[in-house]
């Protein structure tokens, strides 16, 4: 089976982050994970040391990308075949990891835990930016993607070792609608997800409007002029 490491990125998240990682432990010892707590300014770091978990502590916020290439760089570092994005908010369930991994062994490059692969998108204003998202990456890279916000998702280890050295590599839709392009296999798995189990998402509606319109503008035009790195062997070191 593939050592999978599974990144948690926590940004504020104190009285969610126990739940989640008892949760993921009970259900799925089997797999790695590390805590990324990315600056956060309560107790989420003091209660990942209490519980004894594994810990990457940055003294400064990142944001999402930051957070999330610290892991997949702890990932590339340490010999992991493949590492996943599990959100602290409680969203995302650990019982799919199961078959994204399998997914991920068949050949796919990125697995993406997908709320519509199944299901009929619902026709709301919550998610017109997710279909217009879907429509620019189906007309740049002829792909359709039926849930291209969704952050659960899993890389092989080739991705992995992009996304820890290349700064412009974001956990978001433009990164994964650049990586089709240039030739990733990209699978969905329907997944269902969670409601946040406590506290607040950082995204109100107007900034869930300019992310939807920054992430259409990205895929449409600035993907054309991105830079990748695919030559340069990311080092190993052992556990």
């Amino acid at each position: 089976m593939s050592r999978l490491l599974i990144v948690i990125p926590a940004y504020n998240e104190e009285k969610n982050i126990v739940r989640v990682v008892d949760e993921l432990n009970r259900c799925c010892p089997q797999y790695d994970y590390v805590v990324v707590n990315d600056g956060s300014r309560d107790k989420t770091a003091a209660l990942c040391r209490a519980h004894g978990y594994r810990l990457i502590d940055l003294p400064v916020n990142l944001g999402l990308a930051g957070a999330f290439q610290t892991g997949l760089r702890y990932a590339a570092e340490n010999g992991y075949d493949c590492a996943m994005q599990l959100d602290a908010d409680g969203q995302h369930r650990p019982e799919y990891i199961a078959p994204m991994l399998q997914e991920l062994e068949r050949g796919a490059d990125i697995v993406i835990g997908s709320r519509f692969l199944a299901v009929k998108k619902p026709k709301t204003l919550r998610m017109l930016g997710s279909y217009i998202i879907s429509w620019s990456i189906r007309l740049t890279t002829g792909r359709a993607i039926c849930d291209p916000t969704s952050g659960m998702r899993m890389f092989n280890r080739t991705m992995v070792e992009e996304f820890a050295q290349n700064l412009n590599y974001g956990p978001e839709p433009d990164t994964i609608s650049y990586l089709i392009k240039n030739g990733a296999v990209v699978k969905e798995v329907q997944v269902q997800m969670g409601e946040r189990l406590a506290g607040h998402s950082y995204l109100t509606m107007v900034k869930s409007v300019q992310y939807m319109l920054k992430m259409a503008i990205s895929i449409l035009l600035i993907q054309w002029f991105r830079k990748r790195d695919t030559e340069t062997p990311y080092p190993e070191r052992s556990l």
